[in-house]
C-alpha cells in the first residue's frame, strides 16, 4: 500500500510539473510591455491630464445623461479591475461628449472622453470595451509623455523648473513649445509601435475584465472596410501590420476562459445615443505659437 501511494504521489507531481511547465509556457509567450523613456513623473502625466481634461470640456460638450454616464463606468470599471491599469496607478475616468465622429481618446493620467459617435458604431459592449481598453493601455504605457520626452528632450527641464517656481500650469508651458491638444499632437497621435503594443495590452486587459479580445480585432477591421466613415479613429490610430492576427496570438496565450463580461444594457445605452443630437462643435481657442 505504501508503495502504491508513493507511486501515486510521484504522479501526482508529475501532473502538477507538467501544469505548471504548460502555465509557464503560455505566460513566456504573451508581451510583457513596461512603459519607455520618459521625462515626466507619473504624477506629471496625472496634472497634465487633468489640465488637459479641463481644456476639452471647454471645447467639447459633455453629455451628462445618466444612463450613458452609468454605462461608460460600469465597462471602464470592468478594465480597470485588470492587473495592469491597478499597478499603474493611474485614477481613469470615463465621460461621453457629444461628437459624431467614431472616436475616443484618453488623456495621460487617465481621463478618458468617448465620442457618442463611437457608441452608435459598435456592435456589442466588448468592442466599445477593446477600444476603451486600447485608449487605456496609451495611458499606462505612457506613450503620451513618452512622445513628448523625446521630441523636447532638451526643453523638458526648463519647463519642469518653471512648473517648480509656480510660473504657470503645466499645459500651458507646454502649449507654448507646441504640445498642446490640436491636430497630430505628440500627446494623442501615436506610432504604428504603440499602437501595436495598445492592442496587445488592451487585450489583456479585455480578458481580465470577461471580454472576448477578438471583437477588438473585429471591430478595427469594421472600420477599414468602412473607408471613409472610420476614418476619424484611424488617422488618429494608425493600422499596425496583421493587427487582427496579432491580436489573435495573444489572446490565444492568455488564460482560457469563457467570456460573457457585458453589462446587460447595451441595448439601453443604444436607446439612450439615438437621443442625442450632438450641437455644432464649440470654436476652439486660439493656440499660442511656439516659441522660437
Amino acid at each position: 500500500m505504501k508503495n502504491l501511494s508513493r507511486k501515486k504521489q510521484v504522479v501526482v507531481a508529475a501532473a502538477l510539473t507538467l501544469a505548471l511547465a504548460g502555465i509557464s509556457a503560455v505566460a513566456q509567450h504573451t508581451h510583457n510591455f513596461q512603459p519607455g523613456f520618459n521625462l515626466f513623473s507619473k504624477q506629471q502625466d496625472v496634472q497634465l491630464g487633468q489640465e488637459s481634461a479641463a481644456q476639452v470640456r471647454k471645447q467639447m460638450t459633455v453629455i451628462q445623461d445618466p444612463v450613458l454616464t452609468d454605462y461608460v463606468n460600469r465597462v471602464g470599471k470592468r478594465l480597470t479591475s485588470s492587473q495592469e491599469a491597478q499597478e499603474s496607478g493611474f485614477p481613469f475616468t470615463f465621460e461621453v461628449v457629444a461628437d459624431p465622429s467614431i472616436n475616443a481618446f484618453a488623456l495621460p493620467g487617465g481621463p478618458m472622453f468617448i465620442n457618442t459617435g463611437l457608441l452608435r458604431a459598435v456592435d456589442n459592449e466588448a468592442q466599445l470595451a477593446g477600444v476603451m481598453g486600447h485608449e487605456m493601455s496609451h495611458v499606462i504605457l505612457r506613450h503620451g509623455t513618452n512622445q513628448a520626452s523625446k521630441a523636447k528632450f532638451i526643453e523638458l527641464p526648463a519647463v519642469f523648473a518653471a512648473q517648480i517656481a509656480g510660473n504657470g500650469t503645466l499645459v500651458g508651458q507646454l502649449t507654448q513649445m507646441g504640445i498642446g491638444l490640436g491636430a497630430n499632437s505628440v500627446l494623442l497621435k501615436f506610432s504604428r509601435t504603440a499602437e501595436s503594443q495598445a492592442d496587445l495590452m488592451g487585450s489583456h486587459l479585455m480578458s481580465e475584465g470577461g471580454y472576448d479580445p477578438m471583437e477588438m480585432a473585429r471591430f478595427f477591421n469594421k472600420l477599414n472596410a468602412q473607408g471613409s466613415h472610420g476614418l476619424q479613429f484611424m488617422s488618429d490610430h494608425p493600422n499596425p501590420d496583421n493587427r487582427e492576427r496579432a491580436i489573435k496570438d495573444e489572446a490565444a496565450a492568455l488564460p482560457q476562459k469563457r467570456y460573457g463580461g457585458e453589462t446587460g444594457d447595451f441595448k439601453k445605452m443604444k436607446a439612450a445615443v439615438a437621443r442625442i443630437h450632438e450641437p455644432k462643435p464649440k470654436p476652439q481657442a486660439p493656440q499660442p505659437q511656439p516659441q522660437q
